[in-house]
């Protein structure tokens, strides 16, 4: 008798650790491509897509490369300091276990990912969507062992998602000749294969657990320096723009219906495609002096598809639109990441995190324009802003 009430108050305490040991706060899982990157990448030992070379990161933390594809902060990294929510790191990073996943959530997004499994192909190793599904499956069942079947699904219910892909989708696939999707599907088509195969992924979300998600829309995509400079004209080519706009009208629809249909989903889409339009259209309402050419750029070389050691930076990274042939700087994205944030009218989650690890805004001290990257004061610089 006495060795069963000893028993069942050991039993009783384990209880107790289980159920109270982990309050955990809420945390965001991030799924997409380059633009959300922080890392993953870094570790696909064969891939192509990799921003391991200066000077990527130069305006972020110790100004070395950190796996973004930016010189400073992605639009995900700005949303989710602004609503309190710890930076996720990447998934790959091999210091990643389930205490850091309580605390700080994942990110899965790997440059030259796609909604569809055949985009990206000629990169060689990137992770596809239903590839990071399949490895947000994986953090589940790491985290149901680690605290238990309840406390797991809560955990999951409760947490943010970021889903931000689909440029790749068009720019390296349907746009490009070497691969089948160019030929299979015309353009009506394969908007009604993309949208399908993305609407079938998120209801797999959903069955995971996920029910406050947030979709980003396409940019202008047709505006990137790199479509601008292998059109004959030096101008922005309106038909990849046009399938931006229409990539998002269809997806849209599909987050409402999603939302309605789903039990307990909150599914948003985010459409910024106006508010970076307006930005390449009109830079200096703005603040930005260019929004047709990169900051890291080879010279004259275009394109040079990404920044490298022998890159030449711009005077002044505040006022460039886009850091590197595809993607945007650490300033386009802050103005993308607050029209989203003014969209959703998003709240802080975690008030007790007060973000003391977050690293300042850009500096906008940078090189001179006609001199070599490899002069360019540190992201510890004092910023003239």
């Amino acid at each position: 008798m006495k060795y069963l009430a000893t028993f069942t108050l050991v039993i009783v305490t384990i209880l107790g650790v289980a159920s109270k040991g982990y309050d955990c706060k809420i945390v965001q899982f991030i799924f997409g491509d380059s633009l959300s990157d922080v890392g993953n990448n870094e570790y696909l030992p064969r891939s192509l897509a990799k921003a391991n070379l200066p000077w990527y990161g130069i305006d972020f933390g110790n100004g070395l490369p950190n796996g973004r594809f930016t010189n400073g902060r992605t639009v995900a990294d700005i949303i989710g300091d602004d609503m309190g929510l710890p930076r996720p790191p990447a998934f790959m990073d091999p210091n990643l276990d389930e205490d850091m996943i309580l605390s700080n959530g994942v990110n899965y997004a790997s440059g030259g990912g796609g909604i569809l499994n055949e985009t990206g192909g000629y990169f060689i190793q990137r992770l596809c969507f239903y590839k990071q599904i399949d490895l947000f499956k994986g953090t589940q069942e790491l985290i149901t062992r680690k605290i238990g079947m309840n406390e797991s699904r809560k955990f999951f219910q409760e947490a943010r998602y970021v889903v931000a892909l689909g440029s790749n989708d068009f720019i390296n696939n349907y746009l490009m000749p070497v691969y089948s999707d160019s030929w299979r599907y015309n353009d009506d088509s394969f908007l009604d294969y993309l949208v399908g195969t993305f609407r079938d992924q998120l209801k797999v979300m959903h069955n995971l657990g996920a029910r406050k998600l947030m979709v980003f829309g396409l940019g202008p995509m047709g505006c990137i320096p790199l479509q601008r400079v292998l059109s004959t004209t030096g101008d922005c080519q309106e038909k990849t723009n046009r399938l931006a706009q229409k990539f998002n009208e269809a997806t849209g629809k599909m987050m409402t219906e999603l939302s309605r249909s789903l039990p307990g989903a909150s599914y948003r889409f985010g459409d910024a495609f106006d508010v970076v339009n307006d930005v390449i259209t009109n830079p200096t309402k703005y603040g930005f002096q260019n929004s047709d050419s990169p900051c890291c750029s080879f010279g004259r070389i275009r394109p040079a598809l990404t920044c490298i050691p022998a890159s030449v930076l711009c005077k002044d990274r505040s006022k460039y639109v886009f850091w590197d042939e595809y993607h945007p700087s650490d300033s386009a994205n802050m103005i993308i990441a607050k029209e989203l944030i003014k969209k959703f009218k998003f709240t802080r989650v975690n008030q007790d995190d007060n973000n003391a690890a977050a690293p300042s805004p850009s500096p906008t001290l940078a090189a001179d324009v006609d001199t070599p990257a490899a002069d360019a004061p540190s992201a510890d610089a004092p910023s003239n802003s």
